[in-house]
């Protein structure tokens, strides 16, 4: 199953704002600022599978994350460089907003 990533230009300030705006997805952009790449499945503990592939569609179609298979699972890891050059300083502000460097 191809995943769909948009490039860095297609990525739409509309979208990662939506994306954030969720506090699970915001959950999940901190930890990756944090920890670096992680499997999907040791992010969100308890948390339905439907669920799951629902906050990792909207990230990654958002542009916020790559989700990349890896073995038999995926790895998600957050765009940082791509955020970066589309909209300077926004996840920055964002992670400091929300308690995170």
């Amino acid at each position: 199953m191809a995943l769909r990533h948009p490039k860095a230009e297609e990525i739409r300030l509309e979208d990662v704002l939506t994306a954030l705006s969720n506090p699970t997805r915001l959950k999940v952009v901190r930890t990756l600022a944090e920890v670096g790449p992680t499997p999907c499945g040791s992010l969100l503990e308890g948390v339905p599978k439907s669920t799951l592939t629902h906050h990792w569609r909207v990230l990654r179609e958002g542009g916020l994350i790559w989700q990349e298979a890896v073995g038999r699972e995926y790895t998600l890891t957050l765009r940082r460089d791509d955020l970066e050059r589309r909209f300077p300083g926004l996840l920055p502000s964002v992670l400091r907003a929300a308690g995170t460097r």
